[in-house]
């Protein structure tokens, strides 16, 4: 698990739909984390696929914005936001494999094109047929 350091996360408690009961009336239980990712030092390639991997949850600023609302207090709604903060960042860290081009064959190109004439023999012969 990633350790995210304090001084690049902003928490905030709103009220929270969900598990509770008239709890949930009262007390503010759901917590958006923002997370500053510049404050994080991530390596180029980490970056590039967290912002992929966050979609919507980042900001243009740079923010990574979590909001949870899963549990009926708040330390369990802070705890899961870290949780899956650092793992979105473990998941970025992870390589993907490197692709190998590959051309298709002589052959495979032949029968492509043979198919495909074929399919236009079969759709030109669709047609109503003609005063011959």
């Amino acid at each position: 698990m990633v350790e995210l350091p304090e001084s690049a996360i902003t928490e905030t408690f709103l009220a929270a739909s969900g598990p509770g009961g008239q709890n949930v009336n009262k007390v503010a239980t759901a917590v958006q984390m923002r997370v500053n990712i510049y404050a994080l030092g991530l390596e180029p390639y980490a970056f590039r696929k967290l912002k992929t991997l966050a979609g919507r949850k980042m900001t243009s600023g740079g923010e990574l914005i979590m909001t949870v609302r899963a549990y009926r207090t708040r330390e369990a709604n802070r705890a899961e936001a870290r949780r899956r903060v650092s793992e979105m960042i473990e998941l970025a860290y992870e390589r993907d494999a490197r692709r190998i081009k590959t051309r298709p064959s002589k052959a495979a190109k032949a029968r492509r094109v043979d198919t495909k004439k074929k399919k236009s023999n079969v759709k030109k012969m669709r047609g109503k047929p003609g005063l011959d």
